[in-house]
């Protein structure tokens, strides 16, 4: 090979480096972008919770021109009736409740509709997937209507009883994708073994399910924790009050509202949100990419 040739390939190589060092800085710089545009709310958030009333949106900036850290002792202690602490703790119970019943009832169906046979199989899992795109404004009239009849209402029980018969399509649509992956000789291995059908789910694909199981628990505790408009309905009593109903309070029509008690608890609230997040999002891509996108 020549001495021309050499060089050519060379600055080719060298060129082509620079053009993928190039492309990785762009890149970067467009995630970089995107990550403080993505993150200014919450700073924004976090910096107003420091502020008097009167300055956070009177004031440009980002820095407090006043430090007035007492918005937390505020917040917390005079966020209703109860101390913001009851509301925090309310919100988890009910979290973790719904996380039980989900993980449940939703691995069972699941369990039911990836390997069991059983008529009118194939229909119910169309009319099941249908609920997926039935908006939940829709249903809440007669859901309150026979929740009412029950004597439920002012209670959890409306919120929390349905999650132990299956009623979050999403989470069992992804459960049966990820049972339909797990090879079908475990289960006729032991079926040869003597197990029945629910030794089968509770032995060899309950243990294998913890990736999806790891997913909808996540999901369901954030989707749980920050809903607003069912616990609005169905709970009026302040010692029931959770998280987001209590924000709430802090709003006044009349004008008095207390925006800096209010932001305050606003940061407050994200923390078990954002721990759990932290200490599980690697799970959480992994039991998407494993169930839910496959086929």
């Amino acid at each position: 090979m020549s001495t021309a040739s050499l060089a050519r390939r060379r600055s080719g190589s060298a060129g082509s480096r620079a053009s993928r060092a190039a492309s990785q800085l762009v890149l970067y710089a467009v995630l970089v972008a995107g990550s403080i545009i993505m993150l200014y709310p919450l700073v924004w958030m976090l910096m107003a919770s420091f502020k008097p009333d009167s300055e956070i949106f009177s004031s440009a900036g980002l820095w407090p021109d006043t430090w007035q850290p007492a918005n937390y002792i505020k917040g917390w202690v005079d966020a209703g009736i109860e101390s913001f602490g009851r509301y925090l703790g309310n919100s988890i119970l009910l979290s973790v409740g719904a996380v039980i019943g989900n993980v449940l009832a939703c691995s069972l169906a699941a369990f039911a509709f990836a390997r069991l046979e059983f008529p009118f199989k194939r229909t119910a899992f169309v009319l099941m997937m249908v609920t997926i795109m039935l908006p939940a404004q829709v249903t809440i009239i007669p859901q309150f209507i026979l929740f009412h009849a029950l004597g439920w209402v002012n209670t959890y029980l409306p919120l929390l009883v349905p999650k132990f018969f299956a009623t979050d399509a999403f989470f069992i649509f992804l459960m049966v994708q990820f049972i339909r992956g797990i090879p079908r000789d475990l289960d006729d291995a032991a079926s040869l073994d003597g197990c029945n059908p629910g030794s089968i789910y509770g032995r060899i694909i309950l243990p294998l399910l913890r990736p999806a199981l790891v997913t909808t628990s996540i999901f369901t505790f954030l989707w749980t924790y920050n809903d607003f408009f069912s616990q609005l309905i169905y709970v009026s009593e302040s010692r029931l009050f959770t998280v987001p109903l209590a924000l709430r309070q802090f709003m006044d029509g009349t004008g008095q509202s207390e925006f800096g008690p209010m932001f305050a608890m606003s940061v407050v609230s994200l923390l078990p949100t954002l721990v759990l997040f932290l200490m599980f999002q690697r799970l959480i891509v992994d039991g998407i990419s494993t169930s839910g996108l496959k086929g």
